[in-house]
């Protein structure tokens, strides 16, 4: 199996540098296949056909030994039921390379992917926005080695729209349908207009990095590029973090004013939460966070008051009545010493107090954000893919005590900044966080 002509053929026009460079992001009709007159082309299905997913072990097998035997980089995504479920698992996954063709992948029924995973191993592995997609392909066993992030490398690029639909359009001159992207992949049989949209997802995955791989170089940002892929892998060879308190990020919790009340919002959290994993089902179909939190400021005592709050009209909300009711009632008896504490603080306190507890803090930061535009506006990249917000605050707020280009080098790479990033910021950093004469 091959790649369609047109699609290699100019990709190899720009690493080989017939193509049009200027230090900025190609304009639509550069790249990709040749310029149509009546505009970009939809892709309707993939080269080869809609495959029907792999679901047995002999079909595994059989892929496995596809995949080992084809070329060149792999392009790989998952589909999650985010808004439906639980967890974040994956229940479809794609996979695409040279000689190879597409295959499709139920991993509900085979669990555990490895053979898969060590037949690409030595491959680069091509996905689009990888962070969203690492967690869930741990799970199966599948963890890249290397990767290419389409988005993470457009947004180096300094392309505006990074979503691949748009990349697809503007790069290689074809329009993908999203309809789907927020569907219940979880529901089986999956439909045929499902597994196709899903199978066009890895289509042109390769296509698309050959072309923004060559715009990189052409931009001297490749090996910026390859030392945030390199990151990516790393982050995504680490098991997930566990957040403390999550009931903390429930929406509109910073209504909720004293710990009595907090402690309503935890308890219904933690409530709603049990009821959410034995059902895998996504918490906020449970119950809503607005309901959560308009509990939590009215405290209703009974039943029939509860059920004229917001959110707790539905007929499922409803038949919990008494679970939200006893998870109040558990908070109010509480004592004191057992209510929720406010934890200490990671880091700065938010930027729009410090004027008025710390003024030469909030010059010293004005001054490095100014830094980190100019900056970032100079190499045509996002700000916050320059340097973290978080970073530029953490130094402002207690910069080093020898404030010198190296100790403001090495305090950024203490959080976590690549190469690249101190190599272009840091002279400029050490510099505005030193005051004026």
């Amino acid at each position: 199996m091959t790649d369609e002509p047109p699609l290699r053929r100019r990709a190899a026009q720009r690493q080989a540098g017939d193509g049009p460079h200027n230090g900025k992001p190609s304009a639509p009709g550069d790249v990709g296949p040749d310029p149509m007159p009546d505009g970009p082309v939809p892709l309707t299905a993939p080269r080869e056909g809609t495959p029907a997913p792999a679901e047995t072990p002999d079909q595994l097998a059989e892929l496995v030994g596809r995949f080992a035997a084809g070329t060149g980089p792999v392009a790989v995504d998952a589909e999650r039921a985010s808004g439906y479920r639980y967890t974040q698992r994956a229940y479809l996954v794609q996979l695409r390379r040279a000689g190879a063709g597409t295959t499709l992948i139920d991993p509900l029924p085979l669990g555990d992917l490895h053979t898969l995973d060590e037949a690409i191993a030595d491959a680069e592995w091509v996905l689009h926005a990888a962070s969203q997609d690492l967690p869930c392909l741990a799970d199966l066993g599948l963890r890249p080695r290397r990767l290419f992030d389409t988005e993470l490398a457009a947004r180096l690029a300094g392309f505006e729209r990074v979503g691949l639909a748009a990349l697809t359009e503007q790069l290689l001159g074809y329009t993908l349908e999203k309809h789907h992207s927020a569907a219940d992949w979880s529901s089986r049989p999956l439909p045929e207009s499902w597994l196709t949209y899903a199978a066009l997802d890895v289509e042109l995955l390769v296509d698309l990095r050959d072309v923004l791989a060559a715009e990189l170089v052409a931009q001297d940002k490749a090996e910026w590029a390859a030392e945030e892929f390199a990151a990516l892998v790393a982050w995504g060879a680490q098991p997930p973090r566990q957040r403390p308190d999550p009931w903390r990020r429930t929406s509109g919790i910073h209504r909720i004013r004293g710990a009595r009340a907090q402690a309503r919002v935890r308890a219904m959290w933690y409530a709603r939460d049990t009821i959410a994993a034995r059902r895998d089902t996504a918490p906020g179909r449970v119950l809503p966070d607005a309901a959560i939190i308009a509990a939590a400021e009215l405290d209703p005592k009974d039943e029939r008051t509860l059920l004229t709050l917001p959110g707790f009209g539905g007929r499922s909300v409803r038949r919990l009545a008494r679970t939200w009711i006893d998870a109040l009632a558990e908070a109010r008896a509480l004592p004191d010493d057992a209510l929720p504490v406010t934890p200490p603080l990671d880091g700065p306190p938010p930027p729009h107090r410090w004027a008025e507890r710390d003024p030469v803090a909030a010059a010293r930061l004005a001054r490095c954000r100014a830094v980190v535009t100019e900056t970032a506006a100079t190499h045509t990249l996002p700000p916050e893919n320059l340097i973290t917000p978080d970073s530029i605050r953490r130094l402002a707020w207690t910069p080093p005590e020898e404030i010198t280009p190296e100790t403001v080098a090495a305090t950024l790479r203490g959080y976590g900044a690549r190469a690249w990033q101190v190599a272009l910021i840091a002279d400029n950093l050490s510099e505005a966080l030193t005051p004026a004469p």
